[in-house]
């Protein structure tokens, strides 16, 4: 009993340092916002933008891996959670990276941005 409860222990640790290193990286490219990746444009938005997006869903992923114990589950119910998840979340990007280009191109003569 004693074995189990000391590995429960080192994982939540590992995934306290885990979320903590992904987490620091996007506080610390939101902070400094290089100018080579925030003032240029990749599929409609700037590779800053990219860049939190893929480390969001990689924090999402692991967040569901380690505290929702899917590591632990068949292989099709792993799948069916986390890629709908992912997928949903990318049609939602999407859909918000398409909206924002079009309110950005009708208001920009009227706005001061």
């Amino acid at each position: 009993m004693a074995h189990a409860h000391e590995s429960s222990k080192k994982r939540i640790w590992i995934v306290l340092i885990m979320l903590t290193l992904i987490t620091t990286v996007e506080v610390l490219l939101g902070i400094i916002k290089p100018a080579s990746l925030h003032l240029t444009s990749v599929l409609g938005t700037s590779p800053l933008n990219w860049i939190f997006i893929i480390l969001t869903l990689v924090k999402a992923y692991y967040i569901t891996w380690a505290f929702m114990h899917m590591e632990g589950e068949k292989k099709w119910l792993r799948r069916s959670v986390v890629w709908t998840a992912v997928f949903l979340i990318c049609y939602l990007l999407t859909l918000i990276l398409i909206e924002g280009d079009y309110l950005h191109s009708t208001l920009a003569p009227l706005v001061k941005w």
